[in-house]
């Protein structure tokens, strides 16, 4: 077999399977696709069914060629016909799918070489799908990593033994990577849709928040306090509607921490440009909505439960506070509090008119006549 010696391969299938840690029945499957996809260069046609079998206790390969039983012939690389079908398997049937077997002996250095290239792809697939298997259980987990690659549209980061990938759309806008710079990592999933599966990671999703936080507040951990919502704009503000359910224990005061060291070290990690708003959550949704406005001052909140809009009124020097740069600050409470908040100004009340000062002349003129009554 030129440039493939089908008894070393299978010799090596051990071997291989050891040094990458891949089970050897997939090691051999590989070469087995491998061997097919050259057969079909050398002798078949595109899309023309053929399988091949590794014999591994004498190193040869055999080639199944798969063809349906048909009435009549029109593509006789996909076709055979009822007659010659069952020369082959003497119980074939209209509609069956009979298979013939080639002994493979040599390919031509073309098709070789498409073996060789179908083996290493294949490999470093099923290398890859191993060590992704690993990280099975750690989906919705905050992992260490390092910065391997930085592309257009995303970034590449070593977590392991395994590289992930950082979209644009998960990251966190405005932060920098730098090759080998080290940061930590949400894994948020791993996507098989593609030919070769992929470990999706994030750092600007709202579980990646909340993961800090868990890691900074152990009160979360026994139940005393939880987070009822989070919204997030990644690189510029995050909200957190935090509740406590043990009396006595205030639950803003557990996420920020004291002298706001718990709050300090998340935004030491996402970065100090992204501003992070920690409010009560209210069952009562006037209450809530003023929280989840913060740190705007509200004069009055309509709401309209049918719609799940509410109107908020705010002084005029209030405003631009409630609405927030580019509408950030109303845009997130919005989302955490599941009202379409619409922001108006309060016009101030009318001042009284001063009364007219009398003239001077005048009040002693009355004083006067009031005497000389």
């Amino acid at each position: 077999m030129e440039d493939l010696n089908i008894k070393q391969l299978t010799l090596s299938v051990k071997s291989i399977a050891e040094e990458k840690n891949i089970p050897e029945e997939t090691v051999l499957g590989v070469i087995e696709q491998a061997i097919a996809a050259a057969w079909r260069r050398d002798n078949g046609e595109r899309e023309q069914e053929v399988r091949a079998e590794l014999n591994i206790n004498d190193g040869t390969a055999t080639v199944f060629v798969g063809r349906e039983v048909v009435d009549e012939v029109g593509s006789p690389a996909h076709e055979i016909s009822l007659d010659d079908a069952r020369k082959i398997k003497s119980d074939a049937e209209l509609g069956d799918i009979v298979e013939e077997s080639y002994e493979v002996t040599s390919f031509g250095r073309v098709a070789a070489q498409t073996a060789k290239q179908v083996i290493l792809q294949r490999l470093r697939e099923a290398e890859r799908e191993v060590v992704l298997a690993d990280f099975e259980d750690k989906i919705g987990t905050v992992v260490n990593g390092t910065v391997q690659r930085v592309e257009p549209r995303l970034v590449r980061v070593e977590v392991g033994k395994a590289v992930g990938i950082l979209p644009s759309s998960e990251q966190i806008q405005g932060e920098y990577y730098g090759i080998g710079s080290r940061l930590k990592v949400y894994i948020k999933d791993i996507e098989r849709e593609g030919r070769a599966p992929q470990l999706i990671l994030s750092r600007g999703n709202v579980e990646f928040i909340e993961y800090l936080f868990r890691q900074e507040v152990p009160e979360m951990d026994t139940g005393a306090v939880e987070i009822r919502g989070i919204v997030r704009e990644p690189g510029r503000r995050t909200k957190l509607a935090v509740a406590s359910t043990v009396p006595g224990v205030d639950p803003v005061g557990s996420f920020v921490g004291g002298h706001g060291a718990r709050v300090n070290a998340v935004m030491s990690e996402i970065g100090d440009q992204e501003k992070i708003d920690i409010i009560p959550f209210d069952e009562n949704a006037e209450v809530f909505i003023r929280n989840a406005l913060s740190p705007a001052e509200i004069a009055k909140v309509a709401i309209d439960e049918e719609a799940k809009k509410a109107v908020v009124a705010v002084d005029e020097d209030q405003q631009s506070v409630a609405i927030g740069r580019g509408g950030q600050n109303v845009r997130l409470a919005s989302r955490l509090t599941g009202y379409e908040l619409d922001i108006e100004t309060v016009k101030p009340a009318a001042k009284p008119e001063p009364k007219p000062k009398k003239d001077i002349e005048d009040s002693l003129f009355s004083a006067i006549e009031e005497v000389a009554e």
